[in-house]
């Protein structure tokens, strides 16, 4: 589930280093993992924002940040305010017309998944018009760049090797190493300087468009490799493609170019969740390197990072070891059950192609094929799931497949839930533990790049739960995800747990103090010395903070147990913290001249040698190294050829942002239910208006129902709403809708019969529709790089009911 950081370091030290298992799962591969390992294959980030309070234009690329992204509490007002009283402009690129996009210097209607041929043909005029920054490209090291005054670089001039379409070696190219001071080779590769090779390290500057043969090896520079690929179709068949002009292609192109570094591609969900997604987001963050706008005032940014509370730091009171680890802890054992992050030609189940299923070595987070995976035994059966507030039944595509592997027990014989209510999955659960809301927990949460400036949240227990008390080893808390690891990492003897469970002299007896330690990492900074240490907290301050919790009960808050959490010396410091929700730097630090104070300073490949080197397990293929327009693919790499009338996507209302949002009454009055949303065009010619309930179908869901299990037939039906903003074609439906259970059925609990809420099962909720990968059979298609599942690569049909 959505579990934040704090909760997630947590759960983690259980699993891994307590437990010894390697599988703990977080949803991103549901939410936008593609984007983020875009990013990391790229640059060795996993996310950048563009700087909106001083960029000039922004292309949006699949994503509204004034309803979803990380738009409406950071985004929204910076792009808003910058609309109003700057010189700021902005396009999206979006089948539908989103509240972003109807504020839009220009909107582009795609068709779904072609983002790759909007961006590559942007690319190709970029190019071919010499609008790129040839000076930040041509920088083949950091001095290199210093005299540019830019701190990044990128693999533009470094030579490839096209035989094998690796990079090539200084030894290939018969050059020396060069050793540093302490007799260390320099990590270099090689460029040419004016067709004369020579060590990326050490070269002033490097040629960027490269086809030669160097030590008898046939080479090509990453700039070359990306304007072939570029090249390899027009602007008009990219614009056919992807359903578009080729003029808008063109005026995108011209206009993020016409800004100098303060323009930026931005994406997000849209674009990356598809088969392709990982190639359509490498395509549009290319286009950033292209203009040098990395860490630039006005353009694309790492944002301003965090304190660290996990202890890396040295000098931190308490250190990784202990807080993320475990002292006396186990280390994770064997390959992951949804085989992320993992090279199958490697492991000792390699036996040829194809697998027998899929493996993903470059992304995480991968949700979509635990439970399939672990029940199907490969590469070994699960014998006890766990799953907080994650609801992947209802989440996942093609969820309502996992049902049957949750009912058998021969499969999947232990499953105990963790949520605040029983959902769509814990309603198959053994057993179910109440957890903690918002409200009655603790967090230690990060925040997104967009966001400039240092910080580090901590959130608190604000109200006295609602759960009941226990009593674990003699310490009274509330029944939550932290009182169920605490119990059973005491009644197994796990390590990390009890006297001197955090370090000597740190027990871990009771969920506050594992917070508060971080909160004590977060006191005392990062610096090593001391010097970041938060003043401690005045007798008045200490007065308002005991009068803030004087509501909760001992079990919550006791300011004994709390102070003893952590060294005396950092107590009141920690109160500060506390007292303020965390820490926060000076809006003043935000910027250093015409640069971002915090900087990305690294390195941005136009060409990933990982990913070229790396096969489809299926197919044995391997993948491409550059971005490349690519149609929707099974797990073997064969194109899906989908039945059906209209592309199906999904997208967030404000008030919409997840699955657990349509229980909250004060939201739900605004948008009681959602529509099935079509174009006057496709509604004229399937004869259906407004108000008119239809059923929708698929390959993978042809009658357009399912059993639930429990006695009960779920269909997917919904009411039509005709509208102009949406691409011919396209069929529009929005998340969070649909529920039922998580409180709209009767339930009966401890004999009691617990009446439902039919306002809670308003709505309908198409990723039951959605396409279930032919080779694999229970797992909805998904990126075999990126490994986000596809939620956009669907067609279904509509029938009038």
């Amino acid at each position: 589930g959505r579990v934040e950081h704090g909760r997630k370091e947590m759960t983690k030290r259980f699993t891994y280093n307590s437990f010894g298992s390697a599988n703990y799962y977080l949803h991103t591969t549901i939410c936008e993992q593609s984007h983020h390992i875009a990013f990391k294959m790229a640059s060795g980030k996993s996310h950048m924002k563009a700087d909106t309070m001083n960029s000039e234009f922004v292309i949006f690329f699949g994503t509204s940040p004034f309803e979803a992204n990380f738009g409406p509490t950071n985004m929204a007002p910076k792009i808003t305010e910058s609309l109003v009283k700057r010189n700021f402009k902005f396009a999206v690129v979006d089948p539908r017309l989103s509240k972003t996009a109807s504020k839009a210097w220009k909107w582009i209607s795609p068709k779904p998944g072609a983002d790759a041929a909007i961006a590559l043909g942007m690319i190709r005029w970029i190019i071919e018009n010499e609008r790129y920054d040839a000076a930040f490209l041509g920088a083949p090291n950091k001095d290199a760049a210093a005299a540019n005054h830019e701190t990044s670089v990128t693999d533009a001039t470094y030579l490839v090797r096209t035989d094998e379409m690796k990079y090539l070696t200084p030894e290939d190219a018969g050059l020396e190493v060069p050793l540093d001071d302490k007799g260390n080779p320099i990590a270099s590769r090689v460029v040419l300087t004016d067709g004369v090779p020579a060590l990326s390290a050490q070269a002033a500057k490097g040629d960027l468009l490269v086809n030669a043969k160097v030590n008898g090896i046939a080479v090509k520079s990453a700039f070359q490799l990306l304007s072939e690929r570029a090249a390899e179709k027009s602007i008009e068949e990219y614009a056919d493609y992807a359903g578009v002009s080729a003029d808008d292609i063109i005026e995108l192109a011209a206009e993020f170019t016409s800004h100098g570094k303060k323009a930026v591609a931005d994406m997000y969900r849209g674009a990356v969740q598809h088969t392709n997604g990982y190639y359509n987001g490498q395509a549009i963050i290319t286009l950033n390197a292209l203009i040098g706008n990395l860490d630039w005032k006005g353009g694309l940014t790492t944002g301003g990072g965090h304190w660290h509370e996990d202890g890396s730091k040295a000098g931190a009171p308490f250190a990784k070891a202990n807080l993320i680890a475990v002292p006396g802890g186990f280390s994770a054992f064997g390959i992951h059950v949804n085989l992320e992050s993992a090279t199958y030609e490697k492991s000792t189940l390699f036996a040829g192609y194809p697998a027998t299923r899929p493996w993903y070595p470059f992304t995480n987070e991968l949700y979509q094929p635990v439970i399939p995976n672990a029940a199907a035994g490969y590469p070994y059966q699960g014998k006890i799931l766990l799953t907080q507030m994650g609801t992947p039944i209802l989440a996942a595509p093609a969820g309502q497949a996992q049902i049957e592997i949750l009912r058998d027990s021969t499969k999947i014989p232990l499953y105990i839930a963790c949520d605040v209510v029983i959902g769509e999955t814990s309603m198959y659960a053994d057993y179910i533990v109440p957890d903690l809301t918002y409200m009655e927990r603790w967090g230690h949460e990060h925040t997104t790049p967009d966001v400039v400036t240092k910080q580090s949240k901590a959130r608190q227990p604000m109200v006295a739960a609602l759960t009941d008390i226990v009593t674990v080893d003699g310490e009274e808390m509330p029944i939550g995800l932290e009182a169920l690891l605490i119990s059973i990492g005491k009644k197994l003897g796990l390590p990390g747990f009890g006297t001197d469970g955090l370090g000597e002299g740190w027990n871990f007896d009771r969920p506050e103090q594992y917070y508060l330690a971080m909160a004590a990492n977060l006191a005392f900074g990062d610096k090593e010395d001391g010097s970041e240490t938060l003043a401690p907290a005045t007798e008045e301050e200490m007065a308002i903070f005991r009068a803030a919790r004087s509501h909760l009960p001992t079990s919550v808050f006791d300011e004994e147990k709390w102070r003893k959490a952590v060294p005396a010396n950092l107590w009141a410091s920690v109160v500060t913290l506390l007292n303020k929700g965390g820490r926060f730097e000076p809006a003043s630090k935000a910027y250093s001249g015409d640069k971002m104070a915090h900087k990305f300073a690294g390195q941005w490949n136009l060409f990933v040698e990982k990913v070229a080197q790396g096969k489809n397990s299926i197919s044995g293929k391997n993948f491409d190294g550059l971005p490349r327009v690519e149609p929707v693919t099974d797990a073997a790499g064969n194109a899906v050829q989908n039945e059906g009338d209209l592309h199906l996507i999904t997208y967030k209302e404000v008030t919409g942002g997840q699955s657990r949002t349509h229980g909250a009454y004060w939201l739900q009055t605004m948008l009681p239910e959602n529509f099935v949303l079509l174009n006057s065009v496709d509604a004229r010619r399937l004869g259906l208006k407004t108000g008119d309930t239809v059923a929708l179908t698929s390959n993978s869901l042809p009658t357009g129902q399912f059993e639930l299990g429990d006695g009960r037939t779920y269909r997917v039906t919904g009411k039509v709403k005709v509208i102009e903003g949406l691409r011919p074609g396209v069929v529009a439906v929005s998340w969070s809708y649909g529920h039922w259970a998580y409180g709209s059925n009767d339930v009966v609990v401890d004999g009691k019969v617990v009446k439902g809420d039919k306002r809670r099962s308003t709505g309908t909720v198409t990723n039951a529709l959605l396409t279930i990968d032919p080779v694999v059979g229970d797992v909805c298609l998904t990126d075999p790089i990126g490994g986000s599942a596809s939620f956009y690569d669907t067609f279904v049909t509509i029938n009038k009911i």
